[in-house]
């Protein structure tokens, strides 16, 4: 350590090459000894071993002192000689013995700009020397840096005057040193108090593997155990989370949607294999309510099982059939109209059935969609009057008040009970009045009761569902345009083809080429506009439908799925195409049903 009473050396190795640089002399030169001057005497006020800060400040002390008190000497008049400032020695220690004990170059050392004001007062006044002046012997040797720390100063005493320093010659002056570049990434030279601190760390260096309890202690020191490690990329680590996140999600909804899928198409089949399959059948005591049904003649147990679920008796269409196969009967069912409950069990339905106190006597039930030629049969068996008493009850409308050349569409397709005793005409005006009551329920005019039946009666032929009725009008509706560039006025409804060449009764929807192409008033395929009257009795749904119509630019339709009255609703010929190509699929999929 450093006597803190000498003056303070460079305070980085920066310092000391500046140093050097600026009073080295130039290349043959020779620095000049100065003669022996007496010390001045300290002035008034200043401590001994400083000096007066003036213009003489920061020269050298002389080489050779004298002991004794010295008397402050003039400063001599001769030209000026620069004094050179000597570079502070490398070593700390005392000085190499190769130094003679001729004169010593002296030298002011530079003081930091953060040294202490003490350090800075260190500096002593030096005479300049005379002309005469012996220069003594001349080193050409450069001064030499060989360490981080700084020699310290020559010493002095803190007496009335100051202690001579040792003699010794001057030493070598090393020529400057070039700094090496740091290469990328090093650190650079931190200067601190007193000494540099080196951050360069050469590259190649294997990995320390010293601890942190090595460093406790004391077998490895900060520099052993190299630089913490960076911090994680906590962006890096949100954005691969919520890529995972979002791959998982991805997945789970590609199982979800493909669940969905397989369950929505074969829940039928998936439940019959796993035994999840639910019950055709309603459980025993949940029956309420009552309806009824009619049986034609003839009804077997299949058209039968329909009216029954359509009454909402049982549970699915072909409960009650399945009932009387897995039974192994085959009842003597009786034509007429029945009371029953409805949510029934099989077995109960089958028992109210075959009961006589649940047949109604005098009571007839019509159902949408049928004609009059369908309907006075089953007039005649629900009320017990005579079939040929009906046909000659509606052989003239204008009696009802009906300006139509029949009463197809006027006969209101409902269940009717009758008193004992009355007449065939009297249950025809029944049915009359009861169309009348619908029409006027839809704010039908009375000038439009026969257009707007005749629009029910097609409508209540082609569609199955509310919905579906409501854009069968709208297609009529838009077909009926006179600007219509697609199919020219011409409804090319089926069912007007059917009714008009008696095909309406074969047990198929599809028509023939011979109905098509046939000229009659009711085949829209071949006249345009509406047929010259209705073609079915409709009901109070298809009545409403076909005097309120829904927004929509369709002009074709076609049921696609027979057994659940799907119906696909088309702009344009080529759309409606691929929709027929559906249908006729399914037609070869389900040879038996009716297509």
């Amino acid at each position: 350590m450093s006597d803190p009473s000498q003056p303070a050396a460079p305070g980085s190795r920066r310092a000391a090459r500046e140093a050097a640089a600026r009073q080295a002399p130039d290349a043959g030169a020779t620095a000049p000894t100065p003669s022996p001057q007496p010390e001045p005497a300290p002035s008034s006020g200043t401590l001994p071993g400083t000096s007066t800060p003036g213009p003489s400040a920061g020269r050298s002390i002389p080489s050779h002192p004298s002991s004794g008190s010295i008397p402050t000497a003039p400063r001599p008049a001769t030209a000026p000689v620069e004094s050179q400032a000597m570079p502070v020695l490398a070593d700390s220690g005392p000085f190499p013995a190769q130094l003679s004990t001729g004169a010593l170059p002296v030298f002011t050392p530079r003081t930091p700009a953060a040294a202490a004001p003490a350090q800075a007062a260190a500096s002593v006044e030096t005479p300049r020397p005379s002309a005469s002046a012996d220069p003594g012997p001349v080193d050409d040797e450069p001064w030499i840096f060989g360490a981080v720390e700084a020699a310290p100063a020559i010493p002095y005493a803190r007496g009335s005057r100051p202690a001579a320093p040792t003699p010794a010659a001057p030493l070598p002056q090393a020529a400057p040193q070039p700094q090496p570049q740091p290469h990328e990434g090093a650190q650079q030279p931190q200067e601190t108090h007193g000494r540099t601190a080196l951050a360069e760390r050469p590259t190649g260096i294997t990995a320390s593997t010293a601890t942190l309890e090595d460093l406790f202690t004391g077998e490895s020191s900060t520099d052993d155990l190299g630089d913490a490690p960076p911090r994680p990329n906590k962006r890096k680590r949100r954005i691969g989370g919520w890529i995972a996140l979002g791959v998982v999600l991805a997945i789970l909804g590609g199982i979800a949607a493909g669940g969905w899928y397989v369950w929505t198409t074969y829940e039928e089949q998936i439940r019959d294999v796993m035994g999840w399959a639910e019950p055709k059948d309603y459980e025993e005591g949940l029956a309420n309510g009552e309806t009824y049904i009619t049986i034609a003649e003839g009804d077997t147990g299949s058209p039968i099982s329909q009216s029954l679920f359509d009454a909402g008796v049982t549970k699915t269409d072909d409960a009650f059939y399945d009932y009387l196969i897995e039974t192994a009967q085959n009842p003597p069912f009786v034509p007429g109209v029945f009371k029953l409950q409805k949510q029934m069990t099989s077995e109960a339905a089958l028992a109210a059935l075959l009961d006589p106190a649940n047949k109604m006597e005098n009571t007839a039930q019509l159902r949408e969609g049928l004609t009059v030629e369908q309907s006075l049969p089953l007039l005649a068996e629900g009320t017990g009057i005579e079939l040929a008493d009906y046909e000659t009850a509606v052989a003239d409308p204008s009696q009802y008040g009906v300006e139509a050349d029949t009463l197809e569409g006027w006969l209101f397709p409902a269940t009717y009970s009758f008193e004992p005793g009355v007449t065939a005409t009297q249950v025809i005006q029944t049915l009359v009045d009861r169309t009348v009551e619908s029409l006027d329920a839809a704010e039908v005019p009375e000038a439009q009761r026969q257009e707007i039946l005749t629009i029910a009666s097609i409508i209540q032929r082609e569609a199955r569902y509310e919905e579906d009725m409501q854009k069968v009008s709208t297609v009529i509706q838009n077909r009926l345009k006179p600007d219509n560039q697609e199919t020219f006025g011409l409804l090319q409804m089926d069912s007007t083809a059917q009714y008009g060449y008696g095909e309406m009764h074969d047990g198929t929807v599809s028509s023939s080429a011979e109905a098509l192409a046939d000229d009659n008033p009711w085949n829209t395929y071949v006249h345009a506009g509406l047929p010259v009257g209705p073609i079915a009795n409709p009901g109070d749904v298809a009545i409403d439908a076909a005097m309120h119509p829904v927004d929509g630019d369709w002009l074709y339709f076609v049921t696609v799925n027979l057994d659940t009255g799907e119906t696909i609703f088309t702009t344009n010929l080529a759309d409606h195409n691929r929709a027929v190509a559906q249908w006729q699929t399914w037609c070869a999929d389900n040879p038996d049903s009716g297509c």
